[in-house]
């Protein structure tokens, strides 16, 4: 699947940037109450380009400092399992529907190549439209659009901004770190 990043930023006068104090680091609460807030502005997710071949995405503007986007994505899309670093996060699915695959454990945050997961670390979760889950940092996860004729729409929060996406591969109980990308791989 290919991904076709836009380059604009958006912004939504519905949408206030912050739900926290000002100067105040924003918490897990105040992300998802934010993504919350913005997948309920009709006409900013009506407004995300949907290709048929790949995600779609535009950066928003976050609450204090926060990094934010607006995601399309076509039927059978997904993005693989990752994480987002020491970056502590919320989503919530606007249209469609999502399916989060996650893991109930910590991982370690470096020097290791190939992990066994203990038994019992899967978790998953549905999240049709107006369901969202804020998470902590080094959450690992992978987000599917498992429709076969629907396109979803989501929106992402994280803080602080991303400093890297750890990219891996599973067979089976076996977890493989296979890339790290960096900001500049994705903005």
């Amino acid at each position: 699947m290919s991904a076709s990043p836009s380059s604009s930023s958006l912004s939504s006068s519905s949408v206030s940037p912050s739900a926290a104090a000002p100067g105040a680091v924003p918490t897990q609460a105040d992300l998802l109450d934010f993504v919350r807030r913005t997948a309920a502005d009709a006409e900013l997710i009506a407004s995300l380009p949907l290709d048929p071949e790949g995600r779609t995405w535009v950066r928003l503007d976050g609450p204090a400092g926060s990094e934010a986007w607006l995601i399309g994505w076509p039927p059978g899309s997904g993005t693989g399992w990752h994480d987002h670093a020491e970056s502590v996060g919320a989503f919530l699915t606007a249209t469609g529907e999502l399916k989060e695959y996650s893991l109930a454990t910590r991982l370690p945050t470096d020097g290791w190549k190939t992990l066994e997961l203990s038994e019992g670390v899967d978790r998953e979760r549905r999240l049709p439209a107006g369901k969202g889950r804020s998470f902590g940092r080094d959450h690992v996860h992978e987000v599917l659009n498992e429709s076969t004729e629907h396109h979803a729409v989501s929106v992402h929060a994280y803080y602080p901004p991303l400093p890297r996406i750890r990219r891996y591969s599973r067979t089976g109980q076996v977890l493989r770190l296979e890339q790290v990308e960096r900001p500049e791989d994705w903005q």
